[in-house]
């Protein structure tokens, strides 16, 4: 069901409706729209997002799939607040959060995934592998890179792990914003995004 804070059915939520704090990390929505494509959902999908952040994905990805289920987990318990505070803005009810860091909390987690999302982080080899345990057969992974040392390890582990499907892509994308008195094309913060399906 809609949200009255966005009463679409389509995905694109602003950035400005979600609450942030300083040096939390926003996925732009544009690149939202990107990496949500590469999950393709499907109305009862059970998606696990790993390092969700402010929320965003797990906010877009709850409203677009009703009767699925979202597990953000987030290490940092302020962070963690922050999502379920913008859960509450919007109203969805199907979020989970989960406080802990990956991979050693999601033994935890109660809900085997068909999608999950890694956001980045420290330790993104050993979250990749672990996660990929949890994936069953015809699963999703997603995973994002914000420099050519993350983008590496990634295709490394999954590699390693024979996933297959791979795509990855590259976002460029620009936007117009008003600096003074002028309009100006600004880039938004490229990122890798790369997805594949577990099928054996």
């Amino acid at each position: 069901m809609p949200s009255p804070l966005w009463p679409y059915i389509t995905p694109g939520i602003p950035d400005e409706l979600f609450e942030n704090l300083p040096g939390i990390p926003l996925s732009q929505r544009e690149l939202r729209l990107l990496l949500i494509s590469q999950l393709r959902l499907q109305a009862d999908s059970v998606l696990w997002d790993i390092g969700a952040g402010t929320g965003t994905i797990p906010i877009e990805v709850g409203l677009l799939c009703p009767q699925g289920r979202v597990i953000a987990i987030e290490r940092d318990e302020d962070v963690a607040n922050l999502i379920r505070r913008n859960c509450d803005r919007f109203e969805v009810k199907n979020v989970e959060v989960i406080e802990g860091s990956a991979p050693e909390c999601l033994d935890q987690i109660k809900s085997a995934p068909d999608r999950i999302c890694i956001e980045g982080g420290k330790a993104i080899q050993e979250i990749v592998q672990a996660a990929w345990q949890y994936l069953p057969t015809s699963g999703r992974v997603v995973a994002t890179a914000a420099n050519l040392e993350n983008l590496y390890t990634i295709s490394q582990s999954f590699s390693q792990l024979r996933v297959r499907n791979i795509e990855v892509v590259q976002s460029a994308v620009n936007r117009l914003e008003t600096r003074g008195y002028s309009q100006t094309f600004v880039a938004a913060d490229p990122i890798f995004i790369l997805s594949g399906e577990k099928l054996e």
